[in-house]
C-alpha cells in the first residue's frame, strides 16, 4: 500500500487546485483521474471569473476566489483576459435592480459603474438598440479552464505529486482508496470528482444540469467585454426543467463563446437542438450582429448541483479522513481557488478567511 498525505480524486479544476496548493504546502499528494485532465465539467465551463451576489455565501466564496485568481494573471497557460463583466438590462425591473446589486458588490469591495442606454452602447456598439442600460464590473476576467487545469496538475507533479491517469477509484476506505487495478493508496482523501462524486458517496444529495456551449470563428473586436443579462440568476438558480440566459464571452483568440442553457435530468452528452435554438435566439436578441457569424463547435457538459445551490466543501459526515469539494454547478472555475484554500485551511486546522459553515457537507443530512 502506497502512503500519501493527500489523495485527490478527480483532476478537474477543483481537484487540480487542491493538488497544486497541497503540493506547494509540502504534502505528498496523489491525483487520480480516470479520463483526461480537465476533461469533465471543466471542459464544459466558460471560464468567467465573476462575483455572483445573489446569495451571501455565493458572494463570499466568489469574491474570495477572484482575489486568489490574481496570482495566475501572468501565467500564459491561464489565458487570463481582464475584459470586465457587462451586465445588461432589457426591462425596467432589471434596471431598478442595479442599485441594490451595486451596493452588495460595493460592500464586498468590488468596483462597479452604472450605465444608461447611451453608456452601454458606447462600450458595446453591437448590443441591441432597445437595451436600457446596466452595470460594468471592470476588474473581472476570463481564463481558459482546460489549459490552466492541465498546468496546475503539471505543476503539482513537478512538485512531487503522483498522477494516476487512467485509474478509477472503486471504493473509499477508512484509510484511503482502492483503485480499479486493485492497488490501495493510504491517506486523507478529497473527493473532487464532479458528477462522479456521488458514485463514491451516494449519500451525498446532488443532481445534474446539462449545459450547451457554442464557440464561433474569429471575429476580433466585435465584443470587448463578457456580457450577461441581468436576469441570468433567474436561470442559474431557477427550478425550471429547461432555461436559457444570455451570456457571451470574448476570447483572446478573437472567438466568441456563447451560453448559457440548463436542463434538469439530462445525463446524456448529446445536443438538444430545441434548447440550442432557444439559447441562440436569446443571444441574438441581445446581440443581433451575432446571428450571421459562423459557429465552429457546439458541445454540452454536465454540471453537478446541490439542493441549495451551494457547493460541498469540508469533511464528509460519517467518514473518517474523507473530505469533499464538489457541487459547484456553473461556478466551479471561478471559485476553485477559494475552494482549495478553504479546504486546505480546514484540513490544517487553520481559521479560514471566510466562514466555512454554508458549504459544510453536514448540512445535507437534513435533506435525507
Amino acid at each position: 500500500m502506497r502512503q500519501f498525505d493527500l489523495i485527490v480524486v478527480g483532476a478537474g479544476i477543483i481537484g487540480a487546485q487542491c493538488a497544486h496548493l497541497a503540493t506547494e504546502g509540502g504534502r505528498k499528494v496523489a491525483i487520480i483521474e480516470p479520463d483526461v485532465v480537465g476533461g469533465g465539467v471543466t471542459a464544459a465551463s466558460m471560464g468567467h471569473l465573476v462575483t455572483m451576489d445573489d446569495d451571501p455565501a455565493e458572494l463570499a466564496l466568489s469574491r474570495y476566489s477572484l482575489a486568489l485568481w490574481e496570482r495566475y494573471k501572468d501565467i500564459a497557460e491561464a489565458e487570463f483576459s481582464r475584459c470586465g463583466t457587462l451586465w445588461v438590462a432589457a426591462t425596467e425591473q432589471e434596471m431598478q435592480a442595479v442599485p441594490a446589486k451595486r451596493e452588495r458588490l460595493a460592500q464586498a469591495g468590488i468596483r462597479t459603474e452604472a450605465l444608461d442606454a447611451v453608456g452601454l452602447r458606447q462600450l458595446e456598439p453591437a448590443l441591441a438598440d432597445d437595451l436600457l442600460g446596466g452595470m460594468l464590473v471592470p476588474d473581472e476576467a476570463v481564463i481558459y479552464p482546460p489549459r490552466i487545469c492541465d498546468w496546475l496538475v503539471q505543476r503539482a507533479v513537478a512538485g512531487g505529486a503522483s498522477l494516476f491517469l487512467g485509474r478509477r477509484v472503486v471504493r473509499l476506505r477508512a484509510d484511503g482508496v482502492e483503485l480499479d487495478d486493485g492497488s490501495l493508496l493510504s491517506g486523507t482523501v478529497v473527493v473532487a470528482a464532479g458528477n462522479a462524486s456521488t458514485t463514491l458517496l451516494p449519500e451525498l444529495p446532488m443532481h445534474q444540469r446539462r449545459g450547451h456551449l457554442v464557440i464561433t470563428d474569429r471575429y476580433p473586436g466585435l465584443l470587448k467585454h463578457q456580457v450577461l443579462e441581468l436576469g441570468y440568476a433567474d436561470s442559474a438558480h431557477g427550478n425550471a426543467d429547461v432555461s436559457v440566459a444570455f451570456n457571451v464571452q470574448p476570447r483572446p483568440t478573437g472567438q466568441l463563446l456563447l451560453g448559457s442553457s440548463r436542463e434538469h435530468g439530462q445525463r446524456e452528452g448529446g445536443i438538444n437542438p430545441a434548447v440550442l435554438q432557444r439559447m441562440l435566439e436569446r443571444t441574438f436578441r441581445y446581440v443581433p450582429a451575432l446571428a450571421p457569424l459562423k459557429a465552429i463547435r457546439v458541445w454540452t457538459g454536465q454540471r453537478p448541483c446541490t439542493v441549495d445551490g451551494r457547493p460541498y466543501i469540508g469533511a464528509m459526515p460519517g467518514w473518517r479522513g474523507i473530505w469533499v469539494a464538489t457541487g459547484h454547478e456553473g461556478l466551479g472555475v471561478a471559485t476553485s481557488t477559494g475552494t482549495a484554500q478553504l479546504l486546505l485551511d480546514l484540513l490544517d486546522g487553520n481559521t479560514p478567511a471566510i466562514d466555512p459553515t454554508p458549504y459544510d457537507p453536514a448540512r445535507a443530512l437534513v435533506w435525507a
